[in-house]
């Protein structure tokens, strides 16, 4: 029988922030326009999505073997705490959860955010599940960068106000940043098993060195991007309240930690995605005034 706490330690917590960050930011750009419960549905959508593809990534890479040996979060499936068909049927739960949100969500405000949400879905499912998994073809930071960027921020933004705008389009690109930084560093631990495996992650494709300067790069270009939404409010400056936690965590991968010490600077990097988007989303605000 799996325990709570194992179900909880297999929909992955550490990854959460990059499905509440974009929600936070795209109400925050609706300011006053933005709608309480809209702003709980495309957050119900965003998590629903998120520990969906956690699980069903736990079972696709359980049946493939790929999740033997592992270091860092619960495997349900490749630890034996769970069936396949069991992690399987709380993937399709969650997804289950996050569409019927999405449906409401959709209702309330415009239907096209129907096409979006089956995008998503599609999207989550397939990242390793099915004949061809995209994330098995170092295609995963790209739908990362789309869905939980992009989309999230955008999608959110059009719940609440109809339109979107160039400035969320900037803070879409930023939290799309900081989503595939998580997977980066996520897939540079799992590096070696997952060559071995057979998995094409893209760390597994270009190398340890260059994954971590990819990943500084993800740290550090919404802080850029910040600079750019100052010609609209200097509010924004405060996006560099994260920059401690950046170069700590940027620092960090410079000096060639591995295995499970990154464990730590995955939760980091979530943290750091959370601040980032309190910050740009007070910046909003205030702007707003």
């Amino acid at each position: 029988m799996t325990s709570r706490e194992e179900w909880i330690a297999g929909a992955r917590p550490k990854t959460l922030p990059a499905a509440i960050a974009p929600v936070l930011v795209g109400t925050a750009f609706a300011g006053y326009n933005a709608n309480a419960l809209n702003f709980l549905l495309a957050l119900i959508v965003g998590l629903g999505l998120q520990i969906g593809v956690n699980y069903a990534n736990d079972y696709s890479d359980g049946i493939k073997g790929t999740d033997k040996d592992r270091i860092g979060p619960m495997r349900l499936v490749g630890s034996g705490a769970a069936t396949p068909e069991v992690v399987k049927r709380a993937a399709l739960i969650a997804i289950g959860i996050a569409s019927l949100a999405g449906v409401l969500l959709a209702a309330r405000s415009n239907w096209i955010l129907l096409a979006l949400g089956a995008l998503s879905i599609i999207a989550a499912w397939t990242y390793t599940g099915g004949p061809k998994p995209y994330g098995y073809f170092a295609l995963g930071e790209v739908l990362v960068f789309i869905f939980f960027g992009l989309v999230a921020t955008l999608g959110t933004y059009f719940a609440h106000v109809g339109s979107i705008s160039f400035e969320v389009l900037l803070a879409s690109f930023a939290m799309g940043s900081l989503a595939c930084a998580i997977l980066v560093l996520n897939n540079l631990r799992d590096l070696e098993r997952d060559k071995s495996a057979g998995k094409i992650t893209l760390a597994v494709k270009i190398g340890d060195s260059q994954s971590r300067k990819f990943f500084q790069g993800l740290l550090f270009a919404p802080l850029l991007i910040s600079l750019a939404l100052v010609t609209t409010s200097f509010y924004f400056l405060l996006a560099f309240l994260a920059l401690p936690q950046v170069l700590k965590v940027a620092s960090s991968i410079r000096s060639g930690v591995s295995g499970s010490a990154l464990i730590e600077l995955l939760e980091r990097t979530g943290k750091i995605q959370i601040i980032y988007s309190l910050a740009i989303s007070l910046a909003t605000l205030l702007y707003a005034r």
